[in-house]
């Protein structure tokens, strides 16, 4: 597998009509500092679909041939990666199967069903689940769209850092959740082509730490128990090809409790209006955990990946 800058750019290019260019704004006037650096939120969770994922799945779509289409569009994911997948179905007209493990946000299953896509709801984990789409696929002959083992998705998903880099060139370093993999994959490869310095965080449940642990093991590994709550990083194993691409560009990876994912929605809610998902908070919530710290004057990204209710009250 091989992902390089050029993709990334053509991704760039392909999927521009078809997305939203997200703000990039500054955490000012906190009731308190996250941070001694200069911190900006880039807000995908404003993307069309609800997340960076809409990226991924929009080049995929525009780089299979039409007729690869004919049977329709077939994937498995924890939420957003289906929802970004129905609405590029969508819009080329074509039907969508999704399988979404049991731990799906009822709220992003229930907006599924409302997209017009067949959904099936089989297995815990997103590895179980993706068994089942992938033999669909084999009998229907359905395109199987793989939420982040694939070039084309990693290259929309790398589109994020080019858009970052644009307004913020001075960048020392980002945080970023890690799911599969194919987001952070994508934007290290763009990152650390343009500025090597650029310090790359990846962030973890501690209930699945598939990149920690096959970082550590030095090779990919099967996470044998996933206890996360949270839907969206509950990948018990990354994609070898992912894996060899990244392994070297990730400079840490920090793990977390999916409280202090709940709590950094919460405070995302309360604090800035921002209606995020659990991954879509860990960034906040590494930094308001203390688990990563920076100088002043240093330049952070930290990247608010997807919508969701999680943090507002009842």
């Amino acid at each position: 597998m091989k992902l390089g800058l050029d993709d990334i750019t053509a991704a760039r290019v392909r999927i521009a009509p078809s997305i939203r260019k997200t703000p990039l704004m500054e955490a000012a006037a906190l009731s308190a500092p996250l941070t001694d650096a200069t911190l900006r939120l880039k807000l995908e969770c404003l993307q069309v679909s609800g997340s960076f994922k809409a990226r991924g799945a929009t080049n995929k779509l525009l780089c299979t041939p039409r007729d690869a289409l004919a049977q329709g569009v077939v994937t498995a994911s924890g939420g957003n990666h289906a929802l970004a997948t129905v609405r590029a179905a969508n819009s080329a007209g074509v039907k969508s199967t999704i399988f979404v493990p049991d731990t799906i946000a009822p709220y992003k299953l229930e907006r599924l069903r409302s997209m017009g896509a067949t959904v099936n709801v089989t297995g815990s984990v997103w590895n179980q689940t993706n068994e089942h789409a992938l033999e669909f696929a084999r009998l229907s002959g359905a395109a199987y769209f793989h939420p982040f083992a694939d070039p084309a998705v990693m290259a929309g998903q790398g589109t994020l850092a080019l858009e970052i880099l644009d307004e913020m060139p001075d960048l020392d370093a980002i945080l970023i959740a890690i799911g599969g993999g194919g987001l952070i994959t994508g934007m290290a490869v763009a990152l650390k082509t343009l500025k090597p310095s650029i310090r790359i965080i990846g962030i973890e449940p501690r209930g699945c730490p598939t990149f920690h642990a096959s970082i550590a093991a030095g090779k990919v590994v099967t996470v044998p128990e996933v206890t996360t709550r949270v839907a969206t990083m509950a990948c018990a194993r990354t994609d070898p090809g992912v894996f060899e691409i990244s392994r070297n560009l990730i400079d840490d990876i920090v793990l977390l409790d999916d409280s202090e994912m709940e709590d950094a929605a919460r405070w995302l809610w309360s604090e800035l209006g921002l209606a995020a998902d659990l991954s879509g908070a860990a960034a906040v919530a590494a930094l308001r955990g203390g688990h990563v710290s920076f100088a002043a004057g240093q330049q952070v990204c930290a990247l608010v990946c997807g919508t969701g209710t999680e943090g507002i009250p009842d």
